[in-house]
């Protein structure tokens, strides 16, 4: 009898893993907000997407939708192996303070352009970035900031985002 039972709870505790690991649609593990990794909740109306308003130095207001990196994994995953990133969409990653920052485009195939923010929302540069470019010297901030927005290639040109502009970041 006591080993009926014990074999009954391992059985229930088994099932309980398996449940839980797979709860969401997606299947992909969610934090404690309830977001998975792939995403954090919108405050865009698309789920997985936030906005970025940049004042352009035009005098329009500039968004874009991202996707946030801000813990390791998502940051060195960046927007590797896609081959497309749609209109007004792009990737900001977040770091907990103000430092160097270097990029490069190992595993990207789509060309990019990087702006580095400031801890004030300053654009400090923006850079473009070739398609699977993944030698020395990198993409590098020319001060510590801490943010990095990466774009489809020419959309800073194209919107007239300048060095010096102000980005309004998410929260």
């Amino acid at each position: 009898m006591r080993c009926w039972r014990l074999t009954f709870v391992l059985l229930v505790l088994v099932l309980a893993g398996c449940a839980g690991a797979t709860a969401n649609s997606g299947g992909q593990p969610r934090n404690a907000s309830g977001a998975t990794a792939a995403g954090k909740e919108a405050s865009s109306g698309q789920p997985g997407l936030r906005t970025v308003v940049i004042d352009a130095s035009g005098g329009k207001k500039v968004r874009v939708l991202v996707e946030i990196a801000d813990d390791p994994w998502e940051q060195a995953r960046g927007l590797m192996y896609r081959t497309a990133l749609g209109e007004n969409r792009g990737m900001l990653f977040v770091y907990q303070d103000e430092r160097e920052l270097s990029y490069w485009m190992k595993n990207t195939l789509i060309p990019l352009s990087i702006a580095y923010i400031d801890s004030e929302g300053r654009i400090t540069d923006i850079l473009d970035m070739k398609p699977l470019d993944d030698r020395p010297p990198h993409y590098v901030s020319s001060e510590p900031v801490q943010y990095a927005l990466e774009v489809n290639q020419g959309f800073f040109d194209k919107n007239d985002v300048k060095i010096g502009d102000h980005a309004e970041l998410p929260r």
